[in-house]
């Protein structure tokens, strides 16, 4: 039997009816940006297989540090223990993360990451003896599939059996450059009647929701806002952070920084499980007590695992190298060339492009998981290129290490894909 068919006997895919989609190819090596399959098929990896393999699959600068890491120490509990690999991250997050970041909390996805810095707003206030129940987030933000990144996030193609137990969240709109005096007054009339806790954002490109990008300037105004008013700010820098922004960090771009950042991803490269849920020190005071009740207990088995966090260690190093950095303004540059030749195209209703992430529209409406959005998705891996639409929305968010002639098929491949709709 091939891997495929065995696949069937036992396997739930995430996001995936198995009814209508009962087959999965198999990968059986990835190196760069290629990914292989079990009859030798080739496809180049142009969404960095979910915005993890930032630099390249099996990057071997990575996997020699993780196997030295492995025959020394392989995981060992956090709670109670510490060890080098967690200490050194903490140390080098610190030089790339905005400065009022201080302290590091372990868990193992983007989705708890979330959760932590939920539980720290709520429990913020609550150790403060101003206890506060509301949270804010932005309308379409998806952040995460446990219950409380479900609760702040507005995409119901994911959330509609579970909305009846969701915490109470009030939305307001992206900031879009012309929208701002009304969401500051709606900010304000949902101030007047609610104790907010705090608010939660993906910070200038929201992922989940076919790579929408708001406006920076709306923002800083939003998180000035919410300092005024002593509402915790979490940003979900899950999927934007670690340079595909073209800064580290998409926070990088706003003058007020975050209480709370959440990190995963490309966090580890792609190669281990980890998140990272970080704080100011303020936040962290609030926590600090003779009182038990008022730490934060929250845990998981593999919290700050010692392979992981090498991992991590080696991929920061990475992208502050002058290679990787040079390499995401080479892609930066190609996706702006492409747009040009793209953008007029009658097919194409609009386009747009934070770093490294672009993003076309197609002129056509469609179901996010339809019959034409599969079409689109075959058509790209019989080509092989593996992205992945989002609806009507094409998206690239490749690795920083491809190349130009990689690239240029992408390109080539999207534009072919205008002719077949």
């Amino acid at each position: 039997m091939t891997l495929k068919e065995r696949d069937k006997k036992h396997l739930w895919h995430p996001l995936t009816q198995h009814k209508l989609h009962p087959e999965a190819i198999a990968i059986t090596k990835a190196k760069g940006c290629v990914l292989t399959d079990e009859n030798g098929n080739e496809y180049i990896d142009a969404i960095a297989s979910w915005y993890t393999c930032m630099y390249g699959h099996c990057n071997e600068f990575i996997t020699n540090r993780v196997s030295q890491q492995m025959k020394t120490l392989d995981q060992v509990v956090f709670s109670g223990f510490t060890h080098k690999p967690a200490i050194l991250l903490s140390e080098e997050l610190m030089t790339i993360l905005p400065q009022n970041q201080n302290k590091i909390f372990f868990s193992d996805n983007g989705s708890t990451s979330v959760e932590i810095g939920i539980k720290m707003a709520l429990q913020y206030h609550f150790n403060k003896g101003d206890k506060r129940n509301i949270l804010i987030a932005f309308e379409d933000g998806f952040h995460g599939d446990t219950f409380g990144a479900m609760s702040v996030s507005g995409l119901s193609v994911y959330n509609g059996p579970f909305e009846d137990f969701f915490l109470d969240v009030k939305r307001i709109p992206t900031p879009n450059g012309s929208n701002h005096d009304a969401i500051l007054e709606s900010l304000k009339e949902i101030a007047k009647s609610n104790t907010i806790a705090g608010f939660v954002y993906e910070p200038l490109v929201q992922g989940a929701a076919a790579m929408k990008m708001h406006n920076a300037e709306g923002l800083e105004l939003i998180l000035k806002f919410c300092k005024a008013n002593n509402i915790i700010t979490i940003a979900d820098e899950v999927m934007t952070g670690f340079g595909k922004t073209g800064n580290y960090f998409a926070s990088d771009y706003i003058h007020t920084k975050p209480d709370i950042m959440c990190l995963s991803k490309a966090l580890t490269a792609g190669l281990l499980p980890m998140a990272i849920t970080s704080c100011t020190q303020d936040v962290y005071d609030a926590f600090y007590s003779d009182d038990i009740s008022k730490g934060l207990f929250h845990g998981h088995t593999y919290s700050a695992n010692p392979l992981a966090c090498t991992a991590a260690i080696a991929g920061i190093e990475l992208l502050k190298s002058k290679e990787i950095q040079d390499n995401i303004q080479r892609v930066i540059n190609s996706h702006k060339d492409f747009n040009n030749r793209i953008k007029n195209h009658p097919k194409v209703k609009s386009t747009r492009q934070t770093g490294i992430i672009f993003a076309l529209d197609l002129n056509i409406e469609m179901e996010r998981y339809g019959n034409l959005r599969d079409k689109l998705f075959s058509f790209f891996m019989s080509n092989g290129v593996f992205l992945r639409p989002l609806g009507n929305t094409i998206y690239i968010l490749a690795p920083y290490v491809i190349s130009e002639k990689q690239l240029e098929k992408v390109y080539k491949t999207i534009e072919d894909v205008l002719v077949t709709i």
